[in-house]
């Protein structure tokens, strides 16, 4: 797939996988993670680029989670971990902006997660990140400010399940598409944001992104 089509992935991708709880907790003890990937939805529509706000919905309270996105590149079902890198045609920096007032209610309630995590202006991206600025996908520094003050910062060699194994896994059972997205996860520690708050954050050194938070007044 040419790096052209891919860099249009806002507007031709037809996926967002996210996968939830895959970083390693701080001290690196892997033993009570989880076993297999937790994977959500959102919707294409929730993507924005840079220059846009990300609104707050009507009584909303947002966490941001910055987080290594994967583009897929060609075609993909039933692949083997060992070819997945193949799989992929480049990269961006996402947010995987979250109401967790409505998670919460979700994990009490022991229903799905479908309103904290898919809504308008709730997947910001950066543009294309080409496959060969990113030499390996399973060390990348990640971090993330909020209004100045450092909020994130991890690496992606602290994922549960890497890049590639999140592509196997759900290449089992959905194929995936050129343009579609995968979050990959987000490292510590996300916090919650308000009206007025900007959020920059990327890889060290390399791409970065800016977002402005508003009220949907």
């Amino acid at each position: 797939m040419s790096t052209s089509f891919l860099k249009d992935f806002v507007k031709n991708g037809r996926k967002i996988y996210g996968a939830a709880y895959n970083y390693r907790n701080p001290s690196g003890d892997v033993k009570d993670q989880i076993k297999e990937p937790v994977l959500f939805l959102k919707a294409p529509s929730d993507y924005i680029t840079e220059g846009n706000p990300i609104v707050i919905p009507p009584g909303y309270i947002l966490m941001e989670e910055l987080e290594l996105g994967v583009i897929i590149g060609k075609t993909c079902k039933n692949v083997n971990v060992k070819d997945a890198l193949d799989c992929i045609g480049g990269y961006c920096i996402a947010l995987d902006m979250t109401a967790v007032s409505e998670w919460k209610k979700a994990i009490s309630q022991k229903t799905p997660w479908t309103t904290s995590k898919t809504f308008d202006t709730s997947c910001p991206v950066s543009s294309f990140i080409p496959k060969e600025v990113i030499k390996d996908p399973d060390n990348v520094e990640l971090f993330c400010t909020v209004n100045g003050q450092p909020q994130q910062d991890g690496n992606t060699n602290k994922l549960v399940f890497s890049a590639t194994e999140l592509i196997s896994f759900i290449s089992r059972y959905h194929t995936l598409e050129p343009n579609d997205m995968i979050l990959t996860g987000t490292p510590p520690s996300p916090g919650t944001v308000k009206e007025g708050d900007i959020i920059e954050g990327g890889i060290k050194g390399g791409v970065t992104i800016k977002f402005f938070v508003k009220s949907n007044l």
